[in-house]
């Protein structure tokens, strides 16, 4: 009995700490259970997750109640405990060493642990009763939420298949938990209806949508810019490419502000809305590697660079409102790009009128845009250098048809790329600028010109190998310069009788070139800005003819690019557009044809010249009839085939009529015009081709230049009737090269997928249907009336 009094008594302050223990334990679990079950009422919570935390609050209960009979079981065994102290007198003979004080909380503490069990009890009545009334008020929501079916609406015909989808892949990409998806049928439902349009609104669901749309925001007129020095801010720092950029932008900053103030004038103050404009590099971005930067300073070529600082000064000189990016992360932020990989649509309606963008970007965008990307690819305007021709484009034909490459089948409107040069009417042309000189200057360079000196294009070491024959043979005339990129000593691909300048700053190349008389290319670069740097400043343009011309069938270039084209020489928008005296395409192989020229040229007097098209003025003029006039997000009806046709439908009277010499169509003038038609379709001529020459050749040899947005004017079996074209069968078909008639057999052919009319490609065996127009003489990209 002793050892067991003696027990208790030391086991007061143990049990004392424990019951404190187990208090604190409980109250500390209650606050922590109800808060848990209060939370999951909270507005802001998604409402996929109530019947998982109702779940959690039932087995909240249970502990509940079994906190509760372990509380009252420790509340018995501690008055049983008391009743045998009250019982005894042993404590009499020990109180010098168990005092009375310390015995006395004992009374307290089983009233305070009876207070606990009271609450805890209580408490699991109440959440017993909340859980109760949450289950009952929560069985129809419950139901919708867990028990949806899909729904059968003929108009949402892959709703089942996209749930289907869902449900099997919704953990494949954390942007459709970001957008409330959590495995439940009806999350599925709501995404798709809400967020993507598969499938049709749920009807349970609050929809805000259907709530009056705000009205729309007042368009801002734009206003030509009179400064620069924000546009810099703009294009940011960090990469030697932008550093290039700017650089260029204040070095022609005094010629764009006066082409701005003439076109200003031109236009009298036409109404002109602003244009919210993405501008994102995407070659420029990590992602990509960004090749250019690092060669800027190693004489890599700069004709991209050279173009985008250009369209960026064009642009916002026309009073666009800009972002410009170059980096993914802040493309992603300027577009509102959920987080994930990129499988779900924008939070939020693309703020941007227009994106202009290049292949890495446009490649950029699709991954991180989801279905967001199909819905505004019409206001995207890629810059592509050497052009992207429709069968390239069309994904499915250029499958099928062996056109597939890694640049195209993008099923964009072939116009919506934009090219350096207008070289494949098929995009349209964006070009760059030349630096252009004034009189005085003019007259300076022509009386200081060194008739016997040459400059090599070509600033990498590997232009100049295998080039000795002709160096040599240009060496007994002219001195040669050179800018050749080297680090430590001059390359051994470059002669010794040769003057190496190296790299150059702009305006130092530019004084060589006032001062050469003969600015010679090796065939590579191709179609590069420099050739009419050099023409600009009174030089004249020697460069070789291939033959055969270079494609991508016979030369590793051009292989993988998204064209057929034909290349004949090493710049055949100088030779085609400009031509002698200031430009000389020779047969580099023939030693006696190459020193004949350049004993010519040197008693060949040019002035300097510029192309319109290529100067500051002729280039805002030319992207402000774009962003005024092409609109890709408004499609036109593709034609119907003649079965779907009903038999006492009439055809309309054709709009076309035969010219008075009849050569061709024109449009007629009685025929009704379409005022926001653009270009003006009676800037429109049909004729019919040769079988070895594509539309763009046909056009050319008349003067005229082919228009592929013409081509649905002609895609009528009554055109082929008013040429006179006997058509014993007329079939619509899908090939790039229709609307035409085969050769000798009188069987025509029609278009049947509109994004393949194309002024590119022939066929011996057809005669193709050319839709031509006018242009304005140094300006091909606009008709006459096209401003």
């Amino acid at each position: 009995l002793v050892t067991c009094h003696t027990s208790l008594q030391l086991c007061f302050p143990s049990c004392r700490i424990f019951v404190l223990g187990i208090g604190f334990f409980t109250l500390c679990f209650l606050m922590t259970s109800l808060g848990g079950q209060f939370s999951a009422k909270r507005l802001g919570d998604s409402p996929f997750t109530i019947r998982t935390e109702v779940m959690g609050a039932l087995e909240s209960r249970g502990v509940l109640r079994r906190m509760s009979d372990m509380l009252e079981m420790l509340m018995k065994r501690m008055d049983i405990l008391a009743r045998l102290e009250n019982s005894t007198d042993f404590h009499k003979g020990d109180e010098a060493r168990f005092p009375l004080d310390r015995l006395q909380p004992a009374a307290g503490l089983m009233e305070r642990i009876q207070a606990i069990a009271q609450n805890v009890s209580d408490i699991a009545i109440k959440v017993d009763q909340i859980l109760r009334n949450s289950l009952l008020n929560g069985k129809v929501v419950e139901g919708r939420r867990d028990q949806c079916e899909v729904p059968r609406d003929p108009k949402y015909p892959d709703c089942a298949g996209k749930v289907e989808w869902m449900r099997a892949r919704w953990t494949s990409d954390p942007c459709y938990a970001f957008f409330g998806v959590d495995g439940t049928e009806c999350s599925f439902l709501i995404y798709l209806s809400e967020v993507e349009w598969f499938c049709p609104p749920l009807p349970w669901r609050n929809r805000t949508a259907a709530l009056p749309s705000p009205p729309p925001v007042p368009r801002v007129q734009a206003a030509f810019q009179s400064d620069l020095a924000h546009l810099l801010e703009l294009i940011g720092t960090g990469k030697e490419s932008l550093s290039f950029m700017k650089k260029r932008i204040r070095h022609l900053a005094q010629q764009w502000l006066r082409a701005a103030q003439r076109l200003k004038q031109k236009l009298r103050d036409r109404q002109r809305d602003q244009k919210h404009i993405l501008i994102h590099i995407g070659f420029l971005t990590e992602e990509s590697g960004d090749v250019f930067s690092p060669r800027v300073l190693k004489g890599g070529p700069l004709g991209e660079m050279v173009q985008w600082a250009d369209i960026l000064a064009a642009l916002f000189l026309l009073g666009h409102s800009l972002r410009v990016t170059v980096s993914l992360k802040e493309l992603q932020s300027h577009l509102g790009v959920p987080p994930g990989r990129g499988n779900c649509p924008l939070t939020s309606p693309l703020p941007f009128d227009l994106i202009y963008t290049d292949y890495h970007g446009l490649q950029q965008m699709k991954q991180h845009m989801g279905l967001s990307f199909k819905k505004y690819r019409c206001r995207v305007r890629v810059i592509d250098t050497f052009g992207t021709e429709p069968a390239y484009n069309h994904e499915e034909y250029a499958t099928l048809r062996g056109y597939r490459t890694n640049w195209g089948y993008w099923n964009l409107q072939p116009t919506q790329f934009m090219t350096m040069f207008p070289h494949t009417p098929d995009n349209s042309f964006m070009g760059f600028v030349s630096e252009e000189l004034n009189k005085t200057e003019k007259q300076f360079i022509k009386s200081n010109k060194v008739s016997s000196m040459a400059v090599v294009y070509g600033k990498e070491a590997s232009i100049w190998k295998g080039k000795e024959k002709f160096l040599a043979i240009l060496n007994k005339y002219m001195e040669i310069h050179g800018t050749v990129y080297y680090e430590t000593q001059r390359p051994p691909e470059v002669p010794a009788f040769v003057k190496n300048h190296g790299l150059l700053p702009q305006h130092e190349f530019q004084q060589l070139l006032r001062k050469a008389k003969l600015f010679i290319g090796f065939g590579f670069p191709y179609e590069g800005p420099a050739p009419l740097e050099a023409i600009a400043n009174g030089c004249v343009f020697l460069q070789a003819r291939f033959n055969p011309p270079h494609s991508s069938l016979n030369h590793e270039f051009f292989r993988g690019k998204p064209t057929s084209r034909e290349v004949s020489s090493q710049h055949p928008y100088a030779e085609d557009f400009i031509g002698k005296p200031h430009v000389w395409t020779v047969d580099y192989n023939n030693s006696e044809e190459f020193e004949a020229a350049i004993k010519t040229i040197m008693r060949t007097q040019v002035d300097p010249y510029l192309p319109y098209e290529y100067t500051c003025e002729g280039m805002l003029e030319r992207i402000h009839a774009y962003i005024q006039h092409q609109d890709f997000c408004t499609t036109l009806s593709p034609p119907l085939p003649p079965k779907a046709q009903s038999p006492a439908m009439q055809s309309p009277p054709s709009p076309l009529a035969l010219s008075p010499n009849a050569t061709h169509l024109m449009w007629s003038p009685s025929a009704s015009r379409d005022p926001h038609a653009w270009p003006p379709v009676d800037s429109l001529q049909v004729w019919v081709s040769e079988t070895q020459h594509s539309c763009t050749e046909t056009c050319r040899r008349r003067g005229l230049v082919c228009e592929p947005t013409f081509f649905r004017f002609l895609n009528k079996k009554e055109v082929f009737l008013q040429l006179s074209i006997t058509c014993d069968s007329t079939e619509y078909e899908m090939n790039h090269l229709y609307p035409a008639v085969a050769d000798n057999v009188h069987e025509c052919y029609l278009q049947k997928e509109p994004l393949l009319f194309s002024c590119a490609g022939y066929n011996t065996k057809y005669q193709r249907l050319c839709p031509c127009r006018d242009y304005r003489k140094g300006q091909v990209a606009l008709c006459r009336d096209c401003v």
